[in-house]
């Protein structure tokens, strides 16, 4: 995949969380989960994007350990939020399915910066 595809699903996945988070109740745990999310749902384009313009491959493989991390925690997020019932699993899985995905071609990328630098 390239970095403009990589980084258009990037975005889409930030949005998709922005818009799942509009769509849930007001409480304080809710609020919690919601602030979590959208921190760590946003960050991934984010970084993705400081990865592309990383100056060398292990400050690249870097840069995606850190849209790594925020996957996964994006994904743990989502999991809290459908278990909870905040909300509805036709919309949750979608995001979830994008956010895993996103998650292990994030993963294989740092595999395969890996062996190259070796």
């Amino acid at each position: 995949m390239n970095e403009k595809v990589f980084k258009d699903r990037t975005k889409q996945l930030a949005i998709a969380i922005l818009r799942l988070v509009d769509g849930m109740p007001r409480s304080i745990s809710a609020d919690v989960l919601a602030r979590q999310i959208v921190r760590s749902g946003t960050s991934i384009g984010a970084n993705y994007r400081a990865a592309c313009r990383a100056k060398s491959t292990p400050d690249m493989v870097n840069k995606l350990k850190i849209v790594e991390e925020e996957s996964d925690e994006t994904a743990y997020w989502l999991e809290l939020m459908a278990e909870m019932g905040y909300t509805a699993p036709d919309k949750t899985a979608p995001v979830a399915k994008e956010t895993d995905e996103i998650l292990a071609m994030t993963v294989a990328s740092i595999k395969t910066l890996r062996l190259r630098k070796s």
